[in-house]
């Protein structure tokens, strides 16, 4: 694993061999990245919250490119001491592991977030369900967004809160916005 921008660039953590988790390419969080610094996000001022966590690539993307806290929920034992690893040799404070179930997760919390990163398993069966139930339980703050990573299976462009899509290779990038900015947007 690779961290791409930010005080840690270049910095590279080796992958246990056997993690289950499928990592968001390296060209596909470069330009997810890209898209966010240049029209949505000030990483800087940023709450953040990385759902299905995997190796923690992007929780760590974030906090290399400055963001102020990031939650990072990871279920799986093998990822999480990865991702706990990792961020005892960055010895960075501004993040906070969970090692749990997401949708738990998601009902639980009352902490609103800018910045919502999922990447469920492409086959998770309740994988078109994560963005209402997201935006249900009043996750994002105001003017925040939700990125869900998935297949080119799914379609979300009918949810009055879906932004845009962007594609890179067979990586596709859901965005989401709260109800009231997505309202604002149609005026």
């Amino acid at each position: 694993m690779r961290i791409i921008g930010g005080e840690f660039k270049r910095r590279r953590f080796d992958v246990p061999k056997n993690i289950t988790a499928r990592p968001t390419t390296d060209f596909a969080r470069e330009n997810l990245f890209n898209v966010l610094e240049n029209n949505y996000l000030d990483i800087e001022d940023c709450v953040a919250l990385d759902l299905f966590a995997g190796t923690g690539a992007v929780s760590f993307e974030l906090l290399s490119r400055g963001c102020k806290r990031v939650i990072s929920v990871e279920k799986s034992q093998i990822q999480f001491s990865f991702i706990c690893k990792v961020l005892n040799e960055l010895k960075v404070n501004r993040m906070i592991p969970v090692k749990g179930d997401v949708f738990k997760y998601i009902r639980s919390t009352g902490e609103k977030f800018d910045f919502i990163f999922a990447d469920p398993p492409y086959d998770l069966k309740e994988l078109a369900t994560i963005p209402s139930l997201i935006l249900d339980c009043n996750l994002l703050a105001e003017d925040g967004l939700l990125v869900l990573e998935h297949s080119r299976n799914n379609d979300f462009s009918e949810m009055p809160q879906f932004l845009q899509k962007r594609v890179y290779g067979s990586v596709n990038f859901s965005f989401f916005s709260s109800q009231k900015r997505a309202e604002q947007t149609d005026n």
